[in-house]
This record gives structure tokens, C-alpha cells and sequence, in this order.
């Protein structure tokens, strides 16, 4: 066995350690282990890699290298990917296996990891909140269309993007490869920015496309409690208006409560009560604001349950579903939006491929169903499901 490929990484009782069997020794790499990193390490990243990652590990523009000290990019990587990229390279990084002993890249993976956790000398508190053992780390602010709750780095930007195959369903009737399931078709696309004021308060704005009522949405939010600063749950509060025709009438107001707890850090379940007054039927818009139409306002209250499975490091499968306990008859709801899908996370960009019965993405309109939408009442049964994606990207 050459010295490049000596070092295994072992889990046991929920801690991880690098062994290296050429050496014969054994290192704990858990967050725990992190708590203080020798002074050689400080001098080995100085030396090695603050030329291109900078001296506080937050990344350089013009390397293009990562912010170390973000949370998502800390949950976005294993300790044994940071071992393999140091050791092996990747992209535009040379390897340095040869260069460096494997014990001088077990204290720098270390030291990388601790950027995370503020043990580092480096960045705030928020900035430097590493992934925590057994907590698990959402990849989006959604799953398929139910908020997740995913907190955000202090001054940290993030862009959505929401796509629906909302007029054709993917598996029934005839011709379904012939049209790619329904992806060869008209699509509602909706896009907004999420913006971290602090590390718990974050504010958004999202706008959804003419033929669902030009909505624009304004939110702001809130994070009680974190289950990485040792809390038993997670719990963000989050009020937002939506006025249709571009802000200009039908005007919503929303609270919701966002609950979630970790059953392990691979997987995730969540509970969202939501209250919506003056809620209004979701039904096709149009391109004139004329054919907008003008629908009574209608107090409602549901409440969306989630879950969410890492199957991979970097790969989940999800479910919600979002009843209307109340006032959802007058809403024209049959039966409750229901989504399931599968994302892919990779750095700082999430990627989400799902199946749902509702075309609605803000926070009222989540909801409803195509039923209303397409003004048939069987749109929203299992054979109605159409396809869905959802795209997100940290920007900085």
C-alpha cells in the first residue's frame, strides 16, 4: 500500500476517526476533535494553501476557492472528501500526496473543518457554524414546495428558481415520451432572492408568472431555535404579504411557523402551520391584468408535513403533503397538495426534480391544487401529478 492511499476513515459511536495504517496511528476527526487546531496546522495552511483559500479560509474571488467558514459548504462535504481532495486534488487544486505526509494532511482536513466551527481564530459565530453530529442539513429553502426552514449565513445571497409542468400531467393518456412526460410544454416558472440579514433574520422576494396571478411576494423570517446550538428542534417564524398583478391588488397576508427536527443527520421531518388571510382560489391568471380576476378574500389555515432522506451524501428523497384544515372547500380544494421528488446537492447549489398535484409556489397558493387551476375537479387525484423542478444557488 503507497503512502498516498494509507489513511481509512472509520465511524464509530457516532464519531469518526483517520487511521493511518502506514503509521500506526489513529486520529479523531469528529467536530469534537476540532475544537483546537495545533499551531503546526495554522503554519501548514499559511504555508500551503492561504495563497489561494486566503488566510481566514474564506475563499478568494479570483481562485474561485470556497468560503470554508459558510455553513452550507461545510455541510456539503465529508471529512473523508476533504482527506481525499487534499491528498488527491480536484479541479484546478493539485494533489499533495508526496508533497505531505499523511499525518501533515490529516491536521490540515482538521484545520479546514475548523473553519467551520469558529475554532479557528477566523469569521463570526453564524459564519463559522459547522455541519453538528446528528443534525441534518437541508440542501434547499424547500423541499418540493414546503419551506424548510434552512438557515442562513450572515449577509449570505441566495437565488431560487421554480419551474412547473403544470398543464400536462407526466404519466396519463397517450404520447406521454412524445411530449418528455409533459416537459415539452408550457411551464410556470417562478425566481426570487433570499437575503441573510443576521444568521437568524432573513428577508425574501419571489415573483410567479402571469398565468397564475402575477404575484409578488415579500417575507420576512426568523429563527427561534437551531438544533446546532443545542436546541431539541428547529422553529422559524416567518410572515409575508402577496399582492397579484405585480403588487397592485387580491393582497394575502401570511404567517407560518416552520418545525423541523432531525431523526439522524440523514434525514429530517418537518411540520409547517400556516395562517392565510384573505386567501383567494387559485385559478388561471392571464397576460392582460384585466383577466386577473377579482375573487373574495378567504381566511384559511393548513398545516404541510414533510420529510426528507439523504439515500447518498449528496442526494435526497423527499415528500410533503399540505392539507387545508380550514375554510378549503370554499377554496375549491378536493384533496391536499402532495409532492414528492429527488435533489441533488452539490456545493452550493441544489437541484430538485419532483412530482406534484399543485402549481403554486408562494405561500397562499402552495395549497391549492390543479383542480382549481385547470378548473378540473380529477386534476388533483395521483393521475393529474405533473413534473416539477426547483434550482438554488448560494451566491455568496
Amino acid at each position: 500500500m503507497d503512502a498516498s492511499h494509507s489513511m481509512v476513515l472509520l465511524n464509530v459511536g457516532g464519531k469518526q476517526y483517520l487511521v493511518n495504517v502506514a503509521a500506526g496511528t489513529v486520529q479523531a476527526t469528529s467536530a469534537a476533535a476540532r475544537v483546537a487546531p495545533q499551531g503546526n496546522a495554522v503554519e501548514l495552511f499559511r504555508q500551503n494553501c492561504a495563497e489561494c483559500h486566503g488566510s481566514t479560509g474564506k475563499g478568494l474571488p479570483e481562485h474561485g476557492t470556497p468560503d470554508f467558514t459558510s455553513r452550507s459548504v461545510q455541510s456539503a462535504m465529508s471529512d473523508q472528501q476533504v482527506v481525499s481532495t487534499i491528498r488527491d486534488g480536484k479541479g484546478r487544486m493539485p494533489a499533495w500526496a508526496g508533497k505531505l505526509s499523511d499525518s501533515q494532511i490529516a491536521e490540515l482536513a482538521s484545520y479546514v473543518r475548523s473553519f467551520g466551527t469558529g475554532t479557528s481564530g477566523s469569521g463570526s459565530p453564524a459564519q463559522n457554524q459547522a455541519s453538528t453530529p446528528g443534525v441534518y442539513q437541508p440542501g434547499d429553502d424547500v423541499l418540493v414546495t414546503l419551506p424548510t426552514g434552512r438557515p442562513v449565513d450572515r449577509h449570505g445571497l441566495y437565488f431560487n428558481f421554480a419551474h412547473r409542468f403544470a398543464y400536462q400531467p407526466a404519466f396519463t393518456g397517450t404520447g406521454r415520451g412524445q411530449i418528455l412526460f409533459g416537459l415539452d410544454d408550457f411551464a410556470l416558472s417562478s425566481f426570487g432572492f433570499r437575503y441573510g440579514v443576521t444568521d437568524k433574520l432573513s428577508i425574501d422576494v419571489w415573483r410567479s408568472p402571469s398565468f397564475i396571478d402575477r404575484p409578488v411576494q415579500l417575507m420576512a423570517g426568523y429563527t427561534l431555535l437551531d438544533e446546532h446550538h443545542g436546541a431539541p428542534l428547529n422553529l422559524t417564524v416567518r410572515a409575508s404579504i402577496e399582492g397579484q398583478d405585480n403588487f397592485r391588488k387580491n393582497f394575502t397576508e401570511n404567517i407560518e411557523a416552520i418545525f423541523s427536527r432531525s431523526i439522524t443527520s440523514r434525514a429530517q421531518f418537518y411540520a409547517v402551520p400556516t395562517v392565510s388571510f384573505n386567501d383567494r382560489r387559485l385559478s388561471m391568471g392571464s397576460l392582460r391584468s384585466d383577466g386577473i380576476l377579482d375573487l373574495p378574500g378567504i381566511n384559511a389555515f393548513s398545516t404541510g408535513f414533510g420529510l426528507a432522506i439523504d439515500i447518498r451524501p449528496t442526494v435526497a428523497l423527499l415528500a410533503e403533503v399540505i392539507p387545508t384544515l380550514v375554510n378549503g372547500e370554499e377554496l375549491g380544494i378536493h384533496r391536499p397538495a402532495y409532492s414528492f421528488g429527488i435533489q441533488k446537492k452539490i456545493y452550493r447549489h441544489a437541484f430538485t426534480l419532483g412530482f406534484t398535484n399543485s402549481p403554486g409556489t408562494t405561500v397562499s397558493q402552495r395549497a391549492g391544487t390543479n383542480a382549481t387551476f385547470l378548473d378540473d375537479p380529477m386534476a388533483d387525484k395521483p393521475s393529474g401529478l405533473f413534473i416539477g423542478f426547483d434550482i438554488t444557488r448560494q451566491i455568496r
